[in-house]
């Protein structure tokens, strides 16, 4: 190619823009193309691969213009500031009028600039993104990006055959970000950003802030008109505040929304499905919130969403965004909360993703020490870059302003607490003092709590932290990183370990059932069954247990027995609420056909009532977080028996919770803390739930005489492997 003409181009043009804009590498577009005025003359300029004419309609004139070179075409035109058209012609004689983008001035305004400068833009997605808007009364898509390495960015798609010439952007100031808006698009179209980076040939990223994307395995994102949902939920969200206190029942449904239940051919539930059928059972089962692993957008179902690149996007596998707010909805208007389980410790690396977005490590750290987790094959964020810190922050808000969100877990908040975890001495970086704590993401788990309690009313967050880091559920201002709740990851091991063993053995073990208490008021907790104690070989909840089948299911039940009526909150994994005897299949929907056996049914009922008592019982639950709330009665180990008494407020009732661990009927003497009748409101050998019916005749009456330290006592029958609760009635 021998260049323009020097003295045809447009004064503001060089031979070198010419070769920039042909070669797809210039980085101020905008200052080139579209109309732009030269003393008292303006030129049109327009970049239309392919194009044999092209027409420009500027206010009422028509103005052909003429090849420069290539497909770029300039002419004089009259001065105008309005928007103006362009038609291209085809070698077919085919035609294209569109409204010229480089016609368009900036949208994001100074605000945004400076916000995102300093990465404390709490509403980064309303910068971000691809937002369906009116500019200068037309029609189109604002796009907006986070690129600040690139030589260039382009918005591609089926609207200019994924060419990256067509739409280069506009870089906003110093900011990084770089942004175009289309005329045209909307709703459903489908896009990418073309980035060029300094060195090397450009590749297609998907939206880092995108709210929606393609089916996988397909990659791109979609453009989704995330406004103007009509919410009917304001009963609910006046009052979630005081539902989600420590002082109130909380029992969780967790739930893979994909594998919860199938349609008859096997297709997975929509979102608007689910919004019926989940909803109506999760309120049957007395259940106060549903808990819904990683719904961001995800590659790869075998992650079950734990490998998130989408995150501002709702997964399109169960239906749009505005079909997932249809589910939450409907959960609030029948009092249930909801829950995202949220993944702000790693990244996949896949090639559409954020793994050197701008041909830079810009979301990751370069030195794989800091910035590749082990265990999962996956990147770290580095949370010491403001950017990366606003943009997990902002999408913690978001969840919650835009979807209603009433929590969000926090997945591995221990793998992002400590340098060192799950490596190896020589295979970490310690921090600037030399030791293991990863300062960075402590902040930045402390600020996302600050900024989330602040800004939203009535909202909860939960920790998954396995470790004895202090003060999880601590506010940010007494010295904690401010969640309102954290896993009880120590209770699940140690009273999983013991219940899984052989009735014979459990004497010598008894402390597993006890000692956790020691423990169990340092935190606001949450007592986790989660979908991470039924996969990779660990076997399913009943296949846990030890004995024939019935003493399987008299296991489980005394088991979930002594979890509602221990301190603190509730969680269950879908199907260990009936004792499916397969371990989780991801793939698969849950056996509900194993609700015909009579002890499937029988546990599914005790898991019902277990809801019910604990959230009409005050004495189980007001003081879930307080050690005043809880008092050991009587321990044996050699029979595996344990008693303890859990209280309310005064005035409310306490209640008496006792355990037998053994296959075999006992007798015992107990001391009880006020006299009286204690009525039996629960016990797991009901034949209800498919156990013998041996019980206490409905109450038992208490007798004068110190026992166990207490004033007064009762001879109760403690079925074999069963939990039996007895509440004071008067």
């Amino acid at each position: 190619m021998g260049g323009a003409d020097a003295t045809s181009l447009p004064p503001h043009l060089t031979q070198g823009d010419v070769d920039a804009l042909l070669g797809g590498r210039h980085d101020r577009p905008f200052d080139m193309l579209g109309v732009h005025k030269t003393g008292p003359v303006a030129w049109c300029v327009a970049l239309v691969p392919d194009a044999t004419a092209v027409v420009a309609t500027v206010g009422r004139k028509k103005v052909p213009l003429e090849r420069i070179e290539g497909p770029l075409f300039a002419a004089q035109v009259p001065n105008s500031k309005s928007a103006h058209r362009l038609t291209a012609t085809f070698a077919d004689g085919s035609e294209w009028a569109f409204e010229d983008p480089y016609g368009f001035g900036p949208v994001l305004t100074e605000m945004d600039q400076h916000l995102m400068g300093e990465g404390t833009h709490r509403e980064l997605w309303q910068a971000l993104g691809a937002h369906v808007t009116d500019v200068d009364g037309v029609a189109g898509t604002h796009f907006a990006v986070w690129a600040p390495n690139a030589a260039r960015v382009s918005v591609v798609g089926d609207f200019n055959i994924w060419d990256g010439r067509r739409h280069p952007m506009r870089r906003v100031g110093e900011t990084g970000v770089w942004e175009i808006f289309l005329p045209g698009l909307g709703d459903g179209d489908l896009y990418k950003y073309e980035i060029a980076p300094q060195d090397g040939a450009p590749f297609l990223k998907a939206d880092p802030v995108g709210f929606g994307a393609q089916y996988p395995p397909e990659t791109s994102s979609v453009v989704r008109d995330i406004s103007g949902y009509g919410w009917d939920d304001a009963g609910w969200m006046a009052g979630r505040g005081v539902a989600q206190q420590r002082d109130k029942p909380i029992s969780v449904y967790e739930v893979h929304l994909g594998s919860w239940r199938h349609t008859a051919d096997g297709r997975r539930l929509s979102y608007r499905e689910l919004a019926t059928e989940l909803v109506d059972y999760a309120v049957w089962m007395g259940f106060t919130h549903l808990e819904f692993l990683p719904i961001s957008e995800f590659p790869f179902d075998g992650s079950w969403g734990y490998q998130p690149l989408g995150l501002y996007a709702p997964t399109i596998r169960f239906g749009p965004p505005h079909e997932f707010r249809d589910l939450v909805e409907a959960a609030h208007k029948a009092g249930l909360g909801v829950i995202l389980d949220w993944v702000p410790g790693h990244f996949p690396s896949d090639a559409h993703g954020l793994a050197q977005f701008d041909g830079t490590h810009l979301y990751e750290h370069a030195d794989p020490r800091e910035g590749f987790h082990q265990d999962w094959n996956t990147l770290i964020y580095n949370y010491g870059r403001r950017e990366v810190k606003n943009h997990l922050t902002a999408n913690a808000l978001y969840w919650f302003k835009e979807y209603h969100i009433d929590g969000l877990r926090v997945d591995a908040v221990a793998s992002m607490l400590y340098r060192d975890y799950s490596r190896a001495d020589g295979e970490w970086v310690p921090n600037k003092d030399g030791g293991r704590e990863n300062y960075e993401a402590i902040d930045f788990l402390k600020e996302m709590n600050t900024l989330c309690y602040g800004e939203v009313d009535g909202i909860m967050t939960v920790a998954e932290e396995s470790t004895a880091f202090p003060g999880v559920s601590t506010p940010v201002e007494a010295g904690g990183l401010g969640f309102g709740y954290k896993w009880n990851m120590g209770w699940m091991n140690d009273t999983l370990r013991y219940i899984e063993k052989d009735p014979v053995h459990r004497k010598y073990d008894h402390h597993l059932m006890t000692a956790p208490i020691d423990y169990s008021f340092s935190e606001n907790f949450v007592l986790p069954i989660s979908h991470d104690e039924v996969v990779h070989g660990k076997g399913s909840m009943i296949g846990k247990m030890p004995g024939n089948e019935w003493e399987k299911f008299a296991n489980l039940r005394a088991y979930y027995g002594f979890m509602w009526g221990h301190p603190g909150k509730k969680l269950l994994f879908m199907g260990c609420e009936f004792g499916q005897w397969a371990e989780w299949n991801h793939d698969a929907a849950l056996d509900w056909e194993a609700l015909h056996g009579d002890q499937q049914r029988g546990l599914q009922a005790l898991v019902r009532d277990l809801n019910h008592l604990y959230r009409d019982t005050p004495a189980l639950h007001r003081r879930d977080c307080d050690p005043s709330g809880f008092g050991w009665i009587a321990n044996d180990p050699d029979q595996s028996l344990t008693a303890f008494v859990r209280r309310g407020e005064d005035g409310d009732a306490p209640v008496v919770v006792v355990c037998n661990f053994t296959p075999v009927v006992r007798q015992w003497r107990i001391g009880v803390p006020v006299p009286g009748l204690w009525e039996e409101v629960l016990n797991t050998d009901a034949a209800a739930y498919g156990g013998g019916d041996r019980g206490n005749g409905g109450a038992v009456q208490s007798q004068s005489g110190d026992w166990d330290g207490l004033p007064d006592f009762v001879d109760v029958t403690v079925p074999p492997l069963a939990t039996v609760v007895f509440r004071h009635k008067h």
